[in-house]
């Protein structure tokens, strides 16, 4: 069994990214800015835009952190995303989400102009990301393939099951696995909360990702020797033992599943730090291009 550390390969390529950015501000370019919505005081939203700022601090971006109360209006959120949207200094934006259910979050999402959409969430990003024609990927699934290219992960020919059919992971997961890439070439199965016999599919992939939500669902019996399984979940379970009274609990029973897998992502310190580096790579896109500099 062998370990996919997203932090170790976060670092890879915040380091790069680093770098052309430092090389970018010496020619004269101002550097990249994010500017991220935090609405309430969640505290795993809080854990979220934390981590994010403070990548963007480490890679040499600016990143703005727009604050509001539970019960702000829906139409002074989307005031605030359009006057981003105009703004010339900001590249990329993103809403984190969960919002209070008084807002439709699908409203706000297309708000969000698509050249600064880098959470890649608007319709015009998925359907770039379904065509196949340069856009925004949603984070996590474009994270998860970072991490499979960095530790050169075999996927062609594999057959890969994804767990989830979100628009947000599950849906262009499953897509980026099946795409003429490398890497991806997968024959892909999408599998979700109705599919019935869940093992009999999962029992024959070589690659699973799960991302259904469900603290440890995914069972040792569930998995074939030497698969490679991706876990995207991530849910605080209540816990008295620890100081913090929950822990963090991923998709699958990594104690139980971990010793049958070829490799195998841990959580923590798995798919969520390659979902922020993919994040700052989608905001060093959406800069490059507003300012017309060749990739």
């Amino acid at each position: 069994m062998n370990i996919l550390d997203g932090k170790k390969a976060a670092a890879h390529y915040k380091d790069k990214i680093a770098t052309e950015v430092n090389e970018l501000h010496l020619k004269g370019y101002r550097k990249p800015h994010l500017a991220a919505i935090l609405v309430g005081n969640d505290g795993a939203s809080e854990t979220y835009v934390a981590a994010k700022s403070n990548a963007c601090k480490q890679i040499g971006f600016e990143s703005t952190l727009i604050r509001f109360d539970t019960d702000v209006s829906e139409n002074e959120l989307i005031a605030e995303v359009k006057r981003l949207n105009s703004s010339e200094n900001i590249d990329g934006i993103l809403v984190q989400l969960p919002l209070p259910k008084h807002i439709n979050e699908d409203k706000i999402t297309l708000e969000i102009l698509s050249e600064k959409d880098v959470d890649g969430f608007h319709p015009e990003s998925l359907g770039r990301l379904v065509l196949g024609l340069p856009g925004f990927i949603p984070a996590t699934p474009k994270g998860i393939m970072m991490l499979l290219d960095f530790y050169q992960i075999e996927t062609e020919g594999k057959h890969a099951v994804v767990i989830g059919r979100s628009t947000i992971v599950g849906t262009p997961m499953s897509l980026l696995l099946s795409r003429n890439s490398t890497p991806g070439n997968c024959t892909v199965t999408l599998a979700h909360s109705r599919t019935p016999n869940l093992s009999f599919h999962t029992l024959q992939a070589d690659i699973v990702v799960a991302s259904i939500g469900k603290p440890l669902f995914l069972k040792a019996n569930m998995v074939k020797d030497g698969a490679v399984v991706i876990d995207v979940g991530i849910t605080r379970v209540e816990d008295s033992s620890n100081p913090k009274g929950y822990k963090i609990c991923g998709d699958v029973d990594f104690e139980e599943v971990a010793p049958k897998c070829a490799w195998i992502t841990p959580v923590p310190g798995g798919v969520g730090a390659m979902t922020i580096a993919a994040l700052m790579q989608n905001t060093l896109e959406a800069y490059k291009r507003r300012n017309n500099i060749q990739f």
